[in-house]
């Protein structure tokens, strides 16, 4: 079997799919998708390519390469789903702004924040990504993720929406003292400017961590997997959309 990998980015707005030496193809999710669906998408548009692994980005808390929480603007059964058997191949799954991160990673300590339909956030420290929850930190009169996130953009509008981005990711460079900032997800470019210090992060870097999984033996999907597991019960349940 061709040891290529097919990468999945799994999105509130979109399902988007590279396998080695093909194009990127996409298709609509939304809150009717189950994994059933995802999975007929995803080999409706790869048919014909060759690839004997697969990585998936997945829009929520991810535990020992299992989602543990359902995501918040997919359809049900994320959790219980048998994605091997679905694909008959092995499978890695990875929180989706931990897969971006790991893609977006060049050296030292990096943070990264997603802006998406969620707000997605990841560090990676000397190679290894420790997907974080952030977005459901208190903010105000909500969380981070009600104010940066698509709800609190289409809210309070572009203007107030670029405030609390750079608001909130002064907050956090304060706190966690990375050497490297990067701002990724589909509405980065929605940002006039960035804030000091923080580089654009690429969609197509997702694609890139979904390779990087299969690389070191798979030291850094063991570790990305397995680093949700200090996470808070209370965390837990809350889910996240990335």
């Amino acid at each position: 079997m061709a040891m290529g990998v097919l990468v999945i980015d799994v999105g509130g707005t979109h399902v988007k799919i590279l396998a080695t030496g093909q194009d990127e193809r996409k298709f609509v999710s939304g809150p009717d998708l189950t994994p059933q669906r995802m999975v007929s998408g995803v080999k409706r548009l790869s048919k014909g390519w060759k690839y004997g692994r697969v990585s998936i980005g997945y829009p929520g808390m991810v535990l020992r390469g299992r989602p543990i929480v359902e995501p918040r603007n997919l359809g049900k059964g994320w959790v219980r789903f048998d994605y091997r058997g679905a694909f008959r191949r092995p499978v890695r799954i990875i929180n989706d702004a931990a897969m971006q991160a790991l893609g977006s990673y060049k050296g030292g300590t990096m943070l990264f924040l997603g802006l998406g339909t969620g707000l997605g956030s990841a560090l990676v420290v000397d190679g290894i990504v420790e997907p974080m929850e952030l977005g459901h930190l208190p903010y105000r009169k909500g969380t981070y993720e009600d104010y940066l996130g698509l709800r609190g953009l289409e809210k309070r509008g572009k203007k107030k929406w670029r405030k609390h981005v750079a608001d909130v990711v002064e907050q956090l460079v304060a706190a966690l003292e990375p050497d490297d900032v990067v701002i990724g997800g589909g509405n980065v470019n929605k940002l006039k400017e960035l804030p000091p210090g923080c580089r654009a992060g690429q969609n197509s870097n997702a694609f890139v961590g979904g390779f990087r999984l299969w690389e070191d033996g798979g030291r850094r999907a063991s570790a990305a997997t397995k680093s949700t597991a200090t996470k808070s019960t209370a965390t837990k349940s809350k889910g996240a959309a990335a």
